[in-house]
């Protein structure tokens, strides 16, 4: 019998994606990066709790619901109003962001030891709840597998050497971390991606993973392992939560024991089944392991 993965704690926003295409009416997506993959991870099947703020109003209930029906539990603290994002898509799916949102985490403390935690974007380098987040891992991640991703927003980031040295202060507490080309293009211009994963690798995590879009991913180890996936070929609804959902799948098949090479390819292929339909909109374990068998599972949702 295989022993299931201890629960994840994910600290970071929530934010409601107001998605705005020419020609057709808005839709409102539940998402957030840190909410997207606790999504993520309980779709396929490993148990999540997050740690983040959401209004007492429309956009707030949508959320809740949503995290909820996959079995994520969801500990937030009251704020006036549920961030939102409007997320305007260019010709090829790929989103723009136009923020209304804030990030006040009040201290919190836990009433159980975690075994992983993972945080990232908004919630772990805006203040002033960046710093509950950061209080929060140092405390416990010496008896805590920790894992990042900066998902960068350059909107809400400030200046650009404060967000890196924000961004390697969580680098530096973290055992995973994963980032996309984008990302690094924008914290470090003109650097090559391998270049900056192997400098953060010397700032204390044993993996890094960067994700190329329709070039694949990239994961390097402290040890000097070094793997590539290929993308998985598919038709593109939009590309919003894809790398949340790379990250989730990455994160559940190195809790289950997956060697680096199969993490990547099963991230590359959640990834892939998210791209192919709307919205944040990761992979049921089902779907996943229906993808991986044949081949044939990646595809636009019926």
């Amino acid at each position: 019998m295989t022993t299931p993965a201890p629960p994840l704690l994910v600290i970071g926003e929530c934010v409601a994606d107001i998605v705005r295409t020419d020609g057709a009416p808005d839709r409102v997506h539940p998402g957030g990066s840190p909410a997207n993959l606790a999504y993520g991870v309980a779709r396929l099947g490993r148990p999540a709790v997050l740690l983040t703020e959401l209004g007492p109003d429309a956009n707030g209930r949508l959320i809740r619901s949503h995290l909820e029906s996959a079995g994520v539990v969801v500990r937030a603290a009251e704020v006036v109003r549920t961030p939102s994002a409007v997320v305007r898509l260019d010709g090829q799916g790929r989103p723009e962001y136009t923020f209304d949102i804030g990030w006040t985490l009040p201290p919190a403390e836990l009433t159980a030891a975690p075994a992983a935690i993972h945080l990232g974007s908004i919630g772990a380098v805006t203040e002033p709840g960046a710093a509950a987040v950061l209080a929060l891992v140092e405390r416990w991640r010496d008896r805590a597998q920790v894992s990042y991703d900066p998902n960068v927003r350059p909107a809400l980031m400030g200046e650009r050497a404060e967000a890196v040295r924000r961004v390697e202060r969580c680098v530096a507490l973290s055992d995973l971390v994963k980032a996309s080309d984008e990302d690094l293009a924008w914290l470090y211009p003109g650097e090559p991606a391998e270049a900056v994963a192997e400098r953060w690798l010397t700032l204390g995590p044993a993996v890094v993973a960067v994700t190329l879009g329709a070039e694949g991913a990239f994961a390097l180890t402290a040890g000097g392992r070094r793997e590539r996936a290929a993308a998985v070929p598919v038709t593109v609804a939009d590309t919003v939560g894809a790398g949340d959902s790379f990250m989730a799948a990455f994160l559940h098949a190195r809790a289950a024991g997956t060697d680096l090479a199969g993490c990547l390819t099963e991230a590359v292929t959640a990834a892939a089944l998210t791209v192919s339909r709307p919205g944040a909109d990761p992979p049921s374990a089902a779907e996943l392991a229906a993808a991986l068998g044949d081949g044939t599972g990646v595809g636009p949702k019926a």
